[in-house]
């Protein structure tokens, strides 16, 4: 079921509501506004299967915009609101999107990316951005009533790639789909999450541009719940919005209840959450007592899952089936799951190994065909993989063992090295570098550069400050390391290979590895 049918069963539910602002959008102003924003697409010449881009902050009209463009068959980019200018021109070139929507406060970047690409459109929403026009201003005038040709379209997002650069994920969109086809997401929210019936509150805490708050908030819309959408994760806040509305759903990352935990015990007994049906949680590793924590206090509520934006397999846990198989993300509840050595072979209970998914589309890289190829199983090339490792028990439950490449994820986003590598190497004092994640009491992981300065430069803090301040000039502060650490001879092989699994294991405690 598509939201629409609630404009007309229930006109004057709020579709949802801001956290901070209490601004609240009906199901009646949600259908009325995405049909006026779905004509505002076709006038300018946007036709199912083209694509726009959303570079903006957690907006009550995020999903004006999102909805819009999943009635009017367009695919929909969702750009971190984080991004220098340089990395949003990236994506919205390589998208090939036509109009770029961006909020007015991302505004110092937004006409930058304007003076730097050539799209048909730029258009503003939540106030002016010098050489946009207002996206409210020029949809008022466009009838509240549906498109004609309304077809469902989709999100695209953007996963980093092994030479750093953003890979897109864009699935096959096939005309006369009809917007309120079927969701997997909500049905398995249904089926697992307790996700029915009438009264149904969904918390989102975190930005809107990742792919998990993203489709979670589209699929409990599907189902006639109420959003409330947090502009900024706060962690008593979030306990506030609990209780004050009752929620019955949320998704999280697991640095959200470390930060939690991390409140004085009377504050977190003040609030009531025993509204709560279900917590789900995903992104990143979870550690055992922390989850632990989090069931004793809000009950068995606690719902994990292990996917990735592909959506190309998922498993799932709930608490009674954890606290039996502590550690596991689950069994599988889309694809197969199969674990398989270097060569492709299924590989018995216990040992790890790639995990991979059958039984699904296989995922497909937006202008990358190495990659969509290295997400292929050699042996079975209807297998497709994440490039995570794993185990399961005897039981099935999936185990994860390692992350994908030295992929960094910290606070529940994906960090890739490569990146800010490849920035700090052109610095004329920098003779080598590795990029690591290494622990964090709070995010699970930090991103951490290992400098060989050149040859007759000072190792001191002076050049720590330097490269530290290079790098945010060039990427995104999220990207760019928290601290810099020196090596005088960092491992490489003669081939140029760089042994970073043997720098990382420094900070990890692990002194027996050796270079193979």
């Amino acid at each position: 079921m598509h939201p629409f049918h609630f404009a007309k069963s229930k006109p004057d539910q709020p579709a949802y509501i801001m956290g901070s602002s209490g601004e609240t959008v009906t199901f009646r102003e949600l259908d009325e506004r995405s049909n006026q924003i779905a004509h505002l697409f076709r006038e300018h010449g946007l036709n199912p299967g083209d694509t726009i881009a959303i570079f903006a902050e957690n907006s009550p009209r995020y999903f004006e915009v999102a909805w819009a463009a999943q009635r009017a068959g367009l695919y929909y980019v969702c750009i971190s609101s984080r991004l220098t200018a340089p990395e949003v021109q990236y994506i919205v070139e390589d998208s090939g999107s036509k109009v770029l929507i961006a909020s007015a406060g991302l505004s110092a970047v937004a006409t930058e990316v304007n003076s730097i690409t050539e799209l048909d459109a730029y258009w503003s929403i939540d106030g002016e951005i010098f050489s946009y026009q207002k996206l409210e201003e020029l949809a008022a005038t466009k009838p509240a009533t549906p498109i004609d040709d309304e077809m469902a379209g989709t999100d695209m997002l953007y996963s980093s790639g092994t030479t750093g650069r953003p890979k897109g994920i864009r699935p096959p969109l096939e005309r006369d789909i009809p917007i309120d086809e079927p969701s997997v997401l909500a049905q398995l929210a249904q089926l697992l999450a307790k996700a029915e019936g009438d009264g149904m509150v969904y918390l989102s805490p975190a930005p809107l541009y990742h792919a998990a708050p993203l489709r979670w908030c589209m699929a409990f819309t599907r189902m006639g719940a109420t959003l409330v959408i947090m502009e900024k994760f706060d962690p008593e806040k979030y306990l506030q919005l609990v209780e004050k509305y009752k929620v019955t759903h949320t998704q999280l990352v697991p640095t959200m209840f470390v930060k939690m935990l991390k409140l004085p015990k009377e504050v977190r007994e003040k609030y009531d959450v025993s509204s709560l049906r279900a917590a789900i949680h995903a992104a990143a590793p979870c550690p055992i007592p922390v989850k632990e924590q989090m069931i004793e206090w809000w009950g068995p509520v606690i719902e994990e899952y292990y996917a990735g934006s592909e959506g190309n397999g998922m498993t799932w846990i709930n608490s009674q089936q954890w606290l039996e198989h502590k550690g596991s993300v689950g069994l599988p509840v889309m694809g197969e799951l199969h674990i398989c050595d270097e060569e492709g072979n299924e590989l018995p209970a216990g040992e790890a190994g790639t995990i991979y998914y059958g039984g699904t589309t296989p995922p497909t890289y937006h202008n990358d065909p190495e990659k969509t190829k290295g997400a292929l199983n050699p042996k079975h090339p209807e297998w497709s993989t994440l490039g995570d490792v794993g185990r399961v028990d005897e039981d099935g439950f999936l185990y994860l063992t390692d992350r994908k490449a030295f992929m960094i994820i910290s606070g529940g986003v994906n960090i890739y090295p490569q990146e800010a590598e490849n920035v700090l190497i052109t610095h004329p004092k920098v003779a080598d570098v590795a990029v690591i994640g290494v622990p964090n009491d709070e995010f699970g992981e930090e991103v951490k550069a290992v400098i060989q300065p050149a040859e007759g430069v000072p190792a001191d803090e002076a050049l720590k400050e330097e490269l530290l301040e290079f790098c945010r000039s060039k990427l995104a502060k999220i990207k760019c390391p928290k601290t810099v650490d020196f090596d005088p001879d960092l491992p490489r092989h003669p081939t140029g290979k760089l042994y970073k699994r043997l720098v990382r294991d420094r900070y990890w405690g692990k002194s027996d590895s050796t270079i193979v």
